[in-house]
């Protein structure tokens, strides 16, 4: 059994996190596709993490569940010398912790309100609660580009775990709620985002799944052209 083994779907916002962060710590996983919808598969994967989330990772047989623990455990457990996505001071330290709760509550639980609606049978579909998700994200907009007045990343002057949360987040929010034009803060930061390395082999690693993804009308031509998928 590999020492580090992740469970995982490229299509997956949250697994998108992880995996950026991996690539920025410069760790090596073992990574397992996750096919939920095999009943076998799905068992098994209960079978670790009772919740049936995405990701989890498995140390050395120890299941480790939910992205921003999964990250914390990374850079305490694995990473080496090098750029840490949660700082040493404590306040700073914090002040991450908060915005990559703040994406992942605010943008990232919204946006996959929409994901999971378009899921659904036609006539069972949430036209209120999608409208209602709808209105959080473009809430949660705002505030952002308020907050990234004068900031290159999210928190402090380094890309962070508030970063890695943030990227997946509006990368698939954008599909259902583009960014207004006002909003100029939050889009530079987005393209910031987009330009990173880590973000971007991640994202680049994805793309022949895009064409499964329920939002894809959405996505911009340079990430997915149903033309060409």
């Amino acid at each position: 059994m590999a020492a580090l083994a992740l469970h995982y779907h490229p299509l997956s916002s949250y697994c998108h996190k992880v995996l950026i962060a991996l690539d920025v710590l410069g760790i090596e996983v073992d990574r397992r596709l996750l096919d939920l919808g095999d009943p076998a598969e799905r068992a098994a994967h209960l079978a670790l993490c009772p919740t049936g989330k995405m990701p989890l990772l498995v140390d050395s047989g120890r299941p480790v569940p939910e992205t921003s623990i999964i990250i914390e455990h990374l850079q305490r457990r694995h990473a080496g010398v090098g750029h840490p996505l949660i700082p040493d001071d404590p306040e700073a330290a914090l002040d991450v912790r908060l915005w990559d709760r703040l994406f992942d509550l605010y943008v990232m639980t919204p946006m996959q309100a929409c994901t999971a609606d378009l899921l659904r049978p036609a006539g069972d579909r949430d036209a209120y609660g999608v409208n209602l998700a709808r209105e959080r994200l473009s809430s949660a907009y705002a505030f952002i580009d308020r907050h990234l007045q004068g900031r290159t990343w999210v928190s402090g002057d380094v890309f962070s775990m508030a970063d890695c949360a943030a990227a997946p987040a509006l990368f698939f929010a954008v599909t259902y709620v583009p960014l207004p034009p006002q909003h100029v803060n939050l889009a530079a930061y987005f393209e910031r985002l987009m330009a990173h390395p880590s973000v971007a082999r991640v994202v680049d690693e994805a793309r022949p799944w895009f064409k499964f993804y329920p939002g894809r009308a959405g996505l911009s031509r340079r990430f997915f052209d149903p033309a060409n998928p």
